[in-house]
């Protein structure tokens, strides 16, 4: 009797412990505690994906569920693309990424693609913003084009990754202005932190980003704004449109998240509803307001339709402008 007893407990023990297991593949089975979500920030600290993650960390949380972000910074975010495929099946990871990436992906042959990871969600755009230090003689946009007309190689410009948004817009930008895109002079970072410090340092004449990552510094006077990438005036800065400033360019930056690839539909389901619940909260919502974001949620399918989409799209415009062999 004694034995069946001590049988009996042992097998509801490890029929508890199978249960735990499959609470945390799953992300958090029903009755069960969720495991803490990881947020990778494919760039260094500072730029606009980091930024985002951080945004999302504090507003997860709101949501009662333990999150932490970590960086993985290299290659236009392809590096971290590279882990992120090596986290098969993990539910309980998400990855930010956007625009930029696409790009990076065909400009530096990544090995991994896009098509090969789990689209989550699409959460905001932004426009960009095109500033010179403070010190800089350019004072307006066509004092900028001048010169760079006249020395194409003499005008520095500070972005993020090779391939990404702001190389594009350097690109379509030197295009406009009766520039050979392929004579730009520019010089990639892996975040924006970094490309703030060349600005800052005087060491480029040029810099172009999202405009949450320069408006603080164009605010305190460190930069001064030459226009922003935007369809109409912001009101948010006090900069002329590329389009008023005479070149005819608009361009915006959207970024989102994806998750490692091989996850089943409820570890999937789990994410977005997740990630829907983290749009939904005020925490998210103020901080798209303070940021200057638009919010262009998108879950799920929908998501996944537009982000094929973007490959074909970018792929084809870097190939024009001579970004990739």
């Amino acid at each position: 009797m004694r034995v069946r007893l001590i049988a009996g407990l042992a097998a509801v023990a490890i029929a508890a412990l199978a249960g735990c297991g499959n609470a945390g593949k799953a992300g958090g089975a029903e009755g069960g505690p969720a495991k803490a979500l990881k947020i990778m920030a494919p760039a260094s600290p500072g730029g606009g994906w980091d930024q985002t993650s951080r945004v999302a960390e504090q507003a997860i949380k709101t949501t009662g569920r333990k999150v932490e972000v970590y960086n993985v910074p290299g290659a236009g975010g392809t590096i971290g693309l590279a882990q992120l495929a090596g986290e098969k099946g993990n539910g309980n990871l998400l990855m930010t990424m956007g625009l930029v990436m696409v790009g990076a992906v065909e400009q530096n042959k990544s090995a991994v693609k896009l098509d090969q990871v789990t689209p989550i969600a699409k959460l905001t755009e932004e426009y960009e913003i095109v500033v010179v230090p403070a010190e800089s003689p350019y004072k307006t946009l066509g004092d900028l084009v001048t010169a760079w007309k006249a020395d194409p190689a003499k005008i520095a410009i500070a972005g993020g990754s090779a391939g990404g948004t702001d190389h594009i817009l350097a690109g379509l930008m030197a295009k406009a202005a009766g520039i050979d895109p392929k004579k730009v002079n520019y010089i990639a970072h892996s975040g924006g932190g970094e490309a703030l410090n060349a600005l800052l340092g005087n060491k480029v004449a040029m810099g172009i980003s999202g405009i949450g990552e320069f408006a603080e510094h164009v605010k305190s006077g460190k930069l001064r704004a030459l226009g922003v990438s935007a369809p109409a005036k912001l009101a948010s800065v006090d900069a002329p449109t590329l389009k008023e400033g005479g070149l005819n360019v608009e361009l915006a930056n959207w970024r989102g998240f994806v998750a490692p690839p091989g996850l089943d539909d409820a570890a999937k389901k789990a994410l977005i509803d997740q990630v829907t619940k983290m749009h939904d909260s005020q925490a998210w919502k103020d901080a798209v307001a303070k940021n200057g974001w638009n919010d262009v949620f998108q879950a799920g399918q929908p998501f996944a339709d537009f982000l094929a989409a973007e490959q074909t799209r970018v792929k084809a415009i870097i190939a024009e402008m001579g970004l990739v062999s």
